[in-house]
Parts: C-alpha cells; structure tokens; sequence
C-alpha cells in the first residue's frame, strides 16, 4: 500500500437533507409579516447598485419590536460593496446591542429584465431570491447567539418562509 486507505463503498450511507419551507402568497401572510416584507420593499429603493441594477432590500424585526432595513451598495473596488442582509443585520446590531433579530423579510427588483420601464412595485422579482452564502454565515452568527431567526423570501408570485437561518445552511459552520 502507498499509505492511503482504501474506501469500502458499501460501508457508505446516503441520507437526505429535508428543509422545512412553507410557500404563500405574500397576501396570504399574517399582517405582521406582510408590513416586514413592506419594510424589506421600501429599503430596495436606497440600494446603491450603478453596476448590476439589481436592488436588494432587508428588513429585520427586532426582539423589542423596531425594525431596522438595510440594502445592497455597490463599490467599483469590486468586492468591496454588501448585500443587504448584512448592511441590515450589521446595523440592528450596532444600534441594538444584545437585541435578538426574530425575522428578516427580502425582496429584490431589477428594471433590467422588464424592459427597462416598469413601475417600481411591478419590478419585483416574481420568485424570490435567497441570500448568498456570507449573507447566510453572517445571520447564523446572530442566530447562534440569540436564537432562531425566521426567513421571509419575497416574490411577486410566491413568497417562502423558513424557520431559521440555518435551515438554508446545512451543515453550518458555527464553532471551532
């Protein structure tokens, strides 16, 4: 042998990951919900986004009842921009030291796949988007500290919910 084991195939297991999701309308949400997603809409609108035209909006519901918004700014000294789950999750931080964050709704809009003239509220992306991976990392990090945060993913036609942030992070890094 060269000092490698070797792999015996059929000691190997498959398993399934299962992500609990629910799937609505974002009427059919309650009103609470519905007024975070208004929040996460109306922060798209100071995104900074000159390059991708893409404009992102957070809003955190916070464990004393504020709410803090944040939106994606891009920079030319690329990647030097943020999304707006972090610009949102880093300020309710800053300005609420220890606070709990309990929900983050997220919406996104771009003129550039409706022919470029769409009114802003017909502009959303009928399917939601979902943050990238250090979006994702940055939230578990609050999670881990102050308990479950639930996920709103807002679409024109379909809006999902998750129970945490680590349900969108399987197999999550959150300790060493």
């Amino acid at each position: 042998m060269n000092g490698l084991s070797t792999i015996n195939l059929k000691d190997m297991k498959d398993f399934e990951i299962r992500i609990p999701v629910k799937e609505c309308t974002v009427d059919e949400l309650p009103a609470a919900d519905r007024r975070l997603v208004e929040e996460a809409r109306e922060a798209t609108r100071t995104s900074y986004v000159p390059y991708s035209h893409f404009h992102v909006g957070a809003a955190i519901l916070m464990a004393d009842g504020s709410v803090v918004r944040g939106s994606n700014q891009e920079n030319a000294a690329y990647p030097s921009g943020i999304c707006a789950e972090r610009t949102a999750a880093f300020y309710a931080s800053a300005s609420h030291p220890g606070v709990a964050m309990k929900k983050i709704a997220i919406a996104a809009w771009t003129r550039l796949h409706n022919d470029g003239d769409c009114p802003w509220a017909d502009c959303f992306q009928a399917m939601p988007i979902s943050p990238c991976g250090a979006c994702r990392q940055a939230l578990l990090e609050y999670e881990t500290a102050y308990g479950p945060i639930e996920v709103i993913l807002y679409g024109r036609d379909k809006t999902y919910i998750f129970p945490s942030v680590a349900s969108l992070l399987p197999f999550c890094f959150t300790d060493f």
